[in-house]
């Protein structure tokens, strides 16, 4: 007998109530002090079923960042990719972007954890890096060096100008999630962006000539 449309969906909402428990316990308890069954009893679900979608806690953290931050991340990298016009805009529109997706969802929640627990569980800055800084970085640089080859920004590792353009919004985060709690004034993450690339793009941006 094929199960009822009811049953069918409470099914298919399982891996997503897992993946969302798990970010709870994570952040909670911390990779190593996280457990499954744990997971399992915030999800709603017996202890078994998270080892039916996700065999390891590094499968089921690899889920975690795909739903926290891949959705939200994807769109900014097409619009680097995509865009073929001056740098200045697009940098503002990718900035602001980032700065209202670290204030808004789960993002920071999760840099915390693998900044906090990389060290003993590498495979987790492995997935990290690999869904979201290699992708995120590496689609700025390209943007810039673009740029560079149109005579609109000064020479230079295009990496380098990426790291410089992005790190005040990783460190915003880290201080939002590691003293804000105790107490803390938090940053407004897209002021925060907005003033500095009042400040860095003039020495970043080669001035054109006016005839």
């Amino acid at each position: 007998m094929n199960a009822s449309p009811k049953w069918r969906r409470q099914k298919e909402t399982r891996p997503g109530d897992i993946v969302r428990a798990a970010l709870d316990v994570f952040s909670e308890k911390g990779f190593a002090g996280a457990k499954m069954e744990e997971i399992a009893a915030r999800a709603g679900v017996s202890k078994g079923a998270p080892y039916l979608y996700f065999p390891t806690k590094e499968d089921l953290f690899a889920a975690v960042v795909r739903e926290a931050v891949e959705p939200n991340i994807d769109p900014i990298i097409l619009l680097a990719q995509s865009h073929e016009g001056p740098l200045e805009p697009v940098l503002r529109a990718m900035t602001q972007r980032i700065a209202f997706v670290a204030e808004t969802t789960s993002i920071g929640r999760v840099v915390k954890l693998v900044i906090s627990e990389s060290q003993t569980f590498p495979e987790m800055a492995r997935i990290w890096h690999d869904t979201v800084i290699s992708r995120a970085l590496g689609a700025l640089a390209t943007l810039i060096e673009r740029a560079q080859q149109r005579g609109e920004v000064r020479p230079g590792d295009p990496r380098a100008h990426a790291i410089t353009i992005i790190s005040p919004l990783l460190l915003g985060v880290v201080f939002r999630e590691t003293f804000v709690p105790i107490g803390a004034k938090p940053f407004d993450l897209p002021a925060l962006m907005q003033q500095h690339l009042d400040t860095v793009l003039p020495g970043l941006l080669l001035q054109r000539e006016t005839p």
